[in-house]
Formats: structure tokens, C-alpha cells, sequence
């Protein structure tokens, strides 16, 4: 997993790489965009959790446009935003992002998915991670996790100074 702000056009606007860690630690979703299964664009916000590492997990159901789309062409792209603020004003916006480049493997194997889940579940319900696991167990089958694994990401800022 590389990161890599070189072909990001407004220089003035790179994000450091820690900053763009924390963002894909804290941010609630992310949009994973791919090519569809009818060739055309597709993208979607999902709620998605990084392990800290180079993958991106996300949970959808066992079948769909989504997985469709991912086993004909595996490489998409995710992207999170975190904070925003219009400058109505300033005819501007503040902002800070990431965009990573990856790949995206679905049949994952049994431990690999609860894991994910375990992960998920202390993203999102970090309170309740023992009625959480009791919930993912009863609907385990019902559930498909995709791994997305980071090959390059990068990340932009932009701050307005008052």
C-alpha cells in the first residue's frame, strides 16, 4: 500500500499521509465506485472499516449488481470524505479527502468475513460488541463481506485562511 499524492493536480492541496490514515480510520462511509456488471459507472456509499493495514471491508448481501460487478472487473476505486464547510461567501468549500485505487476479492473465508465483522461492529456499535457478534453469528449466511486491498491512495485538503 502506497501513498502516493503525486498525480493529485492541485498540490497546494495534499493532504499528509497521517491525516489521510485518520480520515479512513473515522470516517462513517465511503463511495466504492467500479465499473458494473453492463459496462457503465456504478457507485454507491457503503459503510465500510479499515483494519489499520492495506484493506478495506465492507457487507453487503450474498448476491447483487455490486458482486456482479466486482467478479467481472475486480479493480475499483473508494473514496471517503471528512469534514466539509461551505464558504457561501467565498464562493468556496473546505474539505478533506481520500481516494484509494484497489482491488476487490469477494469469497472470502469464514474467519477472514467474522473478522471483518468484528471489525465493523467495534467501528459502529462499539457498546454493543457482544449482542453485535450474537446478531452477525444468526446472520452469518446472509452475509458477504468484500475486501478491498489499498494498492495506492492519496488524499486533499483544502483550508481557507480566515
Amino acid at each position: 500500500m502506497t501513498y502516493s499524492n503525486e498525480n493529485v493536480r492541485r498540490q497546494d492541496r495534499l493532504l499528509d499521509e497521517e491525516s489521510a490514515r485518520n480520515l479512513l480510520a473515522k470516517c462513517e462511509y465511503g463511495v466504492l465506485s467500479m465499473v458494473d456488471d453492463e459496462g457503465g459507472a456504478y457507485g454507491l456509499p457503503i459503510s465500510f472499516v479499515w483494519d489499520g493495514g492495506e484493506y478495506i471491508y465492507l457487507h453487503c448481501a450474498p448476491v447483487g449488481h455490486k458482486l456482479r460487478s466486482i467478479a467481472q472487473e475486480p479493480r475499483v476505486s473508494f473514496c471517503v470524505v471528512g469534514k466539509t464547510n461551505v464558504l457561501s461567501s467565498k464562493f468556496t468549500t473546505e474539505y478533506e479527502s481520500v481516494v484509494a485505487r484497489c482491488t476487490a476479492t469477494i469469497g472470502l473465508s469464514a474467519e477472514e468475513r467474522m473478522n471483518a465483522l468484528r471489525l465493523l461492529l467495534h467501528k459502529y456499535s462499539p457498546n454493543d460488541m457482544e449482542v453485535g457478534m450474537q446478531y452477525a453469528e444468526r446472520s452469518f449466511a446472509r452475509t458477504e463481506i468484500i475486501r478491498l486491498q489499498i494498492s495506492t491512495f492519496s488524499g486533499k485538503s483544502k483550508r481557507v485562511k480566515a
